[in-house]
């Protein structure tokens, strides 16, 4: 997505995502958080959402990165992880946490590899501009959800809490309701709001179920939400809300975008 999604140059790419972060609002006394939900859409859409949760992140110090989102263009079961080698930005490689991936595949046969999976996707690298500036040097391991299912979501969930370890990050990459008219994304992306808030995961996933409009990266919110309850998360708060007609100003089919951090 380098030079279409965002800027290809990396002190053009700096200065923007450094924009996003200089108008974020960053809550005072919030905790560190052991999960973040962030939007994937190209960095002028939901960059300034994004940056809610990641100019938190900025504030602390982690060990690795866990980036869990859908896949949108390969169809598939299970949860494909990317467990070697770097991914490529403008700031430069971002290393994969080899021994963590390893782990991570090994404690799961929900975990598997499907490489092709990762070629066109756009819902984990849209989180690397904002991973590689704020936490430079931080390694990161990439998983892609095929089917969000029930048993999917929720198994990967209990893996990450027995893989992860205090100084790992778990990033959901989702964004909410699509082309709808902005009235009727508002009240789908309420109903995705209160469950983050509540740090629901089980009422999300019923609700994903009922409603599968929601949210295209849901199963992989429900299990960051439920890996961090498993790891001792008891708070969440919904940092910004907004949509892709606050940018465009087309109000009749827009995108949601949330932003959220669990601790």
């Amino acid at each position: 997505m380098a030079g279409t999604w965002y800027p290809r140059n990396a002190a053009r790419l700096a200065a923007d995502v450094d924009r996003h972060l200089s108008r974020a609002t960053l809550v005072p006394d919030l905790p560190r958080p052991l999960a973040i939900v962030a939007p994937h859409a190209g960095l002028t859409y939901s960059g300034p959402v994004a940056a809610h949760a990641y100019a938190l992140v900025q504030q602390h110090r982690f060990e690795a990165v866990v980036l869990v989102g859908p896949s949108h263009f390969v169809p598939f079961r299970g949860v494909s992880i990317w467990e070697a080698g770097a991914w490529e930005t403008p700031f430069g490689p971002v290393p994969v946490a080899e021994s963590l991936a390893r782990a991570i595949r090994a404690a799961s046969p929900e975990v598997i590899e499907v490489p092709e999976a990762h070629g066109r996707e756009h819902a984990l690298e849209m989180q690397l501009p904002f991973v590689a500036h704020v936490a430079p040097g931080v390694p990161i391991v990439p998983l892609a959800m095929g089917a969000q299912t029930r048993q999917t979501a929720f198994a990967l969930a209990r893996t990450l809490a027995d893989c992860a370890g205090p100084g790992v990050l778990l990033v959901a990459s989702s964004d909410l309701s699509h082309y709808e008219d902005a009235t009727t994304a508002s009240r789908l992306d309420a109903a995705v709001i209160e469950r983050v808030a509540a740090l629901d995961a089980e009422g999300l996933m019923q609700d994903l179920e009922d409603e599968p409009r929601h949210a295209c990266g849901g199963g992989p919110m429900v299990a960051v939400m439920e890996a961090a309850r498993r790891l001792g998360a008891t708070g969440a708060r919904v940092l910004q809300y907004a949509d892709s007609g606050d940018v465009s100003g087309d109000k009749s089919a827009v995108v949601g975008y949330m932003a959220a951090a669990l601790w």
